[in-house]
């Protein structure tokens, strides 16, 4: 899903109707639901990038899928499909959560491990990202990936800091064949 110039507009757009509304939360909501169900089904998001398929036929499959969406939601979809651009959707709710998260000044952090984090560390980790960013308030995301062995791999806005073994494994096989 692509976060384009558009998707932060619609998001922007969407985000100020909401506010004005007074639906914020549930629409966050929506737009984490929409993301989610995005994410998780590789048939919706073909559906809705193709051109074969008529724009009717993405705002009924759109409007079943999330019966439950407020109205700005829905308005978003109808939107979204009247102007051809309902491949946006996924790029559009991303850029929504990010516009909240910005204007609420939440700080999201994600943290790779190989294994699921104790709350003790979870702990840790929250103090390091709330001193490395002066934020007080941090969502953190623990996303587990055998692939990285040990320690983790923590990213805070476009920052990131590797402190994997994998990845101190591969700078030494880079060393040793510089070296040879």
């Amino acid at each position: 899903m692509t976060m384009s110039r558009a998707a932060i507009r619609y998001a922007k757009a969407v985000l100020d109707l909401a506010k004005d509304n007074g639906t914020i939360e549930a629409v966050l909501n929506d737009m984490k639901s929409v993301t989610a169900t995005l994410e998780g089904s590789k048939g919706l998001r073909n559906a809705l990038n193709s051109p074969i398929i008529k724009t009717d036929d993405k705002r009924a499959v759109l409007r079943q899928v999330f019966t439950d969406g407020t109205k700005e939601t829905l308005g978003l979809i109808d939107v979204l499909v009247d102007n051809k651009r309902a491949n946006l959707l996924g790029g559009v709710a991303q850029s929504f959560i990010t516009e909240y998260n910005k204007a609420n000044k939440i700080e999201a952090a994600t943290v790779t491990t190989a294994v699921a984090l104790t709350p003790e560390l979870e702990t840790k980790v929250l103090a390091k990202v709330t001193e490395l960013t002066g934020s007080t308030n941090v969502t953190l995301t623990n996303v587990i990936d055998e692939s990285i062995i040990g320690g983790f791999v923590l990213r805070v806005g476009d920052t990131q800091y590797n402190a994997s073994i994998a990845s101190q494994l591969g700078k030494l096989k880079r060393e040793f064949s510089n070296s040879l």
